[in-house]
């Protein structure tokens, strides 16, 4: 009988659990990756196993994540694996065009069926008062990450950028990559297939460099972003007439820095899980509340998205390549499109117009370049407009209903009270220094994070294995009652 139930326990505990999707915060996630490491350390030498190794990792991670919908993970890979041998094979352009539409058909398809079918239904209803009912249908985590990855390779095989890969499970493990799987950064192939025929050589530096990673996107995520959360942003959003002007401007500030923390956190975390595989990703996030622009701005945050969308979607629109009106609609076009990846609300598509405008007024007005030339006095201000510029979208980006953001606005504009603020730091003390923690860090020179990793890269390893236990613990005070998901994984 004991062994009976231990069976079973161990089953339920590696199978899918709707409720409990495995996370990188997970107690769980962390055993996976220790089982990972050790045996990684037979394969890493045979490319050939190394790579079926991880790939089958990586399935059985989105398994875990999004339950027996890792088959369209497989399906995308598929079609697109075969689609670029096509593409690249047959000589005439109208037949290389037909294939790469069949490859894209196929990534829309399952995106467009996933995310927006009920998005569509709403609309056809409001427009037509009808009725047509709506779909139950799970959105799989990450859909929008990894059709857009396996959607590039086609892309740039058509274009002429990349020849395609010979090796199904290489590219499978490509597009499967269980750190970047379901939240970015999204991978290039031309960057990230070579890596794969080379042998893993991590150096001391990588190490302390994905450590150093690994620890902020953690404290940033669990610490951070959950705790300010739970115990202040969501009560103040969800009902933001309970609260004073001050209060709702805080949880404004706040949820800046919950998102961020939240989202740059799983690409710190992300990036530092490969590099101790022996995989390099590209940066995210650099310091996105720095910019002194919109322009900059895009230039910082959700990197891997906005060159995205530049190389696949504003080139291809035509760029700035067709005069100034054509350039001002292919930048809304784009952001519009960019607004509709993060959900399948209009909302959504209204906060990427709000961006849309911002780049078209910037560039109208050649703000980046004119901001450049000025004095200090001159930057820091145009980094204060352009958090709160962000700031704005972000209400709405935020809120489930227009009216609600709207309410936050009023609170703020007609009931300030700005002597509630010393009530507030007073009952919500945690919550005050983790929001200014969270800004402090964000805006301290990068050499100071610098010297940070290198304290830790050169830190022995019992050094090394004392700190991680430390995060652990501190990471286990501020846990809530139930693992946060990272905001991103609902796009």
């Amino acid at each position: 009988m004991f062994e009976s139930d231990l069976f079973q326990n161990i089953i339920e505990l590696l199978s899918y659990d709707p409720f409990r999707p495995l996370l990188f915060n997970s107690g769980f996630f962390l055993f996976f990756f220790i089982f990972i490491l050790i045996f990684y350390r037979f394969f890493w030498r045979n490319k050939r196993a190394k790579v079926f190794f991880l790939t089958v990792m990586s399935l059985y991670f989105y398994y875990k994540s999004s339950g027996l919908f890792f088959y369209l993970v497989i399906l995308s890979s598929i079609i697109d694996f075969i689609a670029a041998k096509y593409i690249y094979a047959v000589e005439s352009g109208s037949k290389k065009k037909l294939y790469l539409i069949l490859s894209l058909i196929t990534n829309l398809g399952i995106l467009g069926y996933f995310k927006y079918t009920n998005f569509f239904i709403h609309t056809v209803n409001s427009i037509s008062t009808g009725s047509i009912e709506f779909v139950d249908i799970f959105l799989p985590v990450g859909v929008s990450f990894f059709t857009f990855q396996s959607m590039s390779y086609t892309i740039d095989i058509y274009k002429g950028n990349l020849e395609p890969e010979n090796n199904f499970i290489d590219f499978l493990f490509f597009v499967s990559f269980f750190p970047q799987l379901v939240a970015g950064p999204i991978v290039r192939a031309k960057d990230f297939l070579p890596q794969i025929k080379e042998d893993v050589f991590v150096t001391k530096e990588e190490i302390g460099r994905a450590l150093f990673l690994i620890i902020a996107g953690l404290l940033k995520k669990a610490v951070i972003a959950d705790y300010i959360s739970i115990n202040f942003i969501d009560r103040v959003f969800e009902w933001p007439t309970r609260f004073t002007g001050v209060e709702n401007l805080l949880a404004v500030y706040g949820y800046l820095i919950q998102i961020y923390c939240d989202f740059s956190g799983y690409s710190d975390m992300a990036i530092g899980l490969a590099l101790l595989l022996g995989f390099k990703l590209p940066m995210n996030f650099n310091a996105p509340y720095k910019a002194k622009t919109i322009t900059e701005f895009w230039q910082r945050w959700h990197i891997s998205l906005s060159t995205w969308l530049r190389d696949y979607l504003y080139i291809s629109l035509g760029g700035n390549r067709k005069g100034n009106t054509r350039t001002y609609i292919n930048l809304m076009l784009t952001m519009l499109l960019g607004g509709l990846w993060h959900g399948a609300s209009w909302r959504f598509v209204i906060w990427g117009a709000w961006h849309g405008l911002a780049l078209a007024v910037e560039r109208f007005f050649n703000l980046p370049k004119w901001i450049s030339k000025q004095n200090i006095i001159i930057k820091i201000l145009s980094v204060f407009i352009t958090l709160h510029v962000w700031a704005l979208s972000m209400i709405f980006f935020r809120v489930q209903e227009y009216n609600t953001g709207f309410e936050m606005l009023n609170q703020i504009i007609h009931y300030f009270h700005f002597e509630v603020l010393f009530q507030f730091i007073e009952g919500y003390t945690l919550v005050f220094i983790l929001i200014v923690i969270g800004y402090v860090s964000h805006y301290i020179p990068e050499k100071w994070e610098d010297a940070i990793q290198k304290i830790i890269t050169n830190l022995p390893l019992i050094g090394k294995a004392i700190l991680i236990t430390i995060v652990i613990w501190l990471v286990a005070q501020f846990k809530a009652s139930d693992i946060q998901p990272f905001i991103y994984f609902q796009f």
